[in-house]
């Protein structure tokens, strides 16, 4: 796919991503996205260690082909004292650099905030770790996993009395990266107002946290300690998967005051819908055994397309589990744009994912597909002023890839 020139809302924005894996080049993904010229550092020969993450088509990722759209690859020995110094030259013009190593790393290579900041006092530099930047935890290594466990969140996976179970995907290092998104949206207005950049420092398990919701105050208030609930959600009824005919199952949410009334006219129980004590979600809440019986008495008898043809009359919120290919088969995806086709550079055709948010003026594109490791090594150094003859010369030591 030949690169196509930047439109988006960020063109011009000029971003280096110094990590790997997932949550800063998810952050480095969303604002290339929107038509920032990102420039990701890797390591010669082995590269982002997500080129080898999961199923492989010709020795690459296809994971890789989303995480590392409108990217250009640069390959650099980090190590090395003449790499850390391209990287010193890149940041002199860069306005946002993305960095996800263990805390302390950036600053053994010369290349911490102190530093940065001084070459170019405008630069936006995010740094997401594990704990953060700061507090007796910081040295320690930090997956999203881990952090997701630290949040509070795995508390509250799966089914009461067993083992917990994980989200099945990395949400707790796509939650820090958007959180990181937004810390440099926010560092980019307050630079407009003062010319001066910042560090945004996000720890994954703060990320993770601060979409617990009530689990904190709960606790402060009541000594509460929320628990797993499989598929209900509790303290707010009726929120729960029920059970169909040919054992699927439909997900219904009836539990806004005139959306539960409308659920049980819908189920034929009139008498529930009727009753003051329900009229309220602590009523229905004292109760949710009830409900959630009558409920699944109802859906027993039906398949679940009958269930969600039934509730879409009602105008109850309702839905099936998708699996991946009812995704890619899906009307309302594929109207909305989020199952985008493009061509590989072999030819081949790959399903990737679409944008988001959707914006009406300046919308997200895919400008290039994800870079071989290196591919775009000398023209960035070029930019930065080296000659070939240099170039070369580094490659000879094995500082570029």
């Amino acid at each position: 796919m030949t690169a196509a020139p930047s439109t988006g809302p960020l063109a011009g924005l000029k971003v280096l991503e110094l990590g790997q894996l997932i949550a800063g080049p998810f952050a480095a993904k969303t604002l290339g996205d929107f038509g920032a010229d990102v420039i990701k550092i890797e390591a010669p020969r082995s590269g982002d260690p997500l080129r080898k993450w999961r199923l492989l088509k010709d020795g690459t990722s296809v994971w890789w082909q989303v995480q590392s759209r409108n990217k250009r690859s640069v390959a650099l020995d980090l190590r090395q004292a003449e790499a850390q110094e391209i990287v010193r030259k890149l940041a002199l013009n860069a306005d946002v650099l993305i960095e996800n190593f263990r805390p302390g790393a950036m600053e053994g290579w010369g290349l911490g905030p102190d530093e940065l900041l001084q070459l170019n006092p405008r630069l936006i530099m995010l740094r997401i770790s594990g704990y953060g930047q700061t507090g007796p935890y910081r040295d320690r290594p930090g997956f999203g996993v881990v952090a997701e466990a630290m949040s509070g969140l795995r508390h509250l996976t799966g089914e009461p009395g067993r083992v917990p179970v994980r989200v099945g995907v990395s949400i707790g290092d796509t939650l820090a990266a958007l959180h990181g998104v937004i810390g440099i949206l926010l560092a980019l207005q307050h630079r407009h107002a003062s010319g001066k950049g910042q560090v945004v420092d996000v720890a994954l398990y703060e990320a993770v946290f601060n979409c617990m919701e009530s689990l904190l105050p709960e606790y402060s208030a009541f000594d509460a300690v929320r628990g797993p609930a499989g598929s209900a959600l509790p303290g707010i009824a009726p929120s729960n998967a029920y059970r169909c005919k040919g054992d699927a199952y439909a997900l219904i949410a009836g539990n806004g005051d005139s959306i539960f009334k409308r659920l049980m006219l819908c189920i034929a129980r009139p008498d529930l819908a009727a009753d003051p004590a329900l009229a309220a979600n602590d009523g229905r809440v004292a109760r949710v055994q009830e409900i959630d019986a009558a409920i699944g008495q109802w859906t027993a008898g039906l398949t679940v397309d009958e269930v969600l043809a039934a509730l879409e009359g009602a105008e109850v919120p309702a839905g099936k589990i998708y699996t991946v290919a009812d995704i890619a088969a899906d009307p309302h995806y594929a109207a909305r744009g989020m199952l985008q086709t493009v061509q590989m550079d072999d030819g081949s055709e790959l399903a990737v994912p679409g944008f988001v948010p959707k914006l009406s003026a300046t919308p997200g594109s895919q400008r290039r597909n994800a870079p071989a490791l290196g591919q775009d090594t000398d023209a960035v150094l070029r930019e930065v002023g080296l000659t070939e003859a240099q170039i070369g010369a580094l490659r000879q030591r094995g500082v570029v890839g």
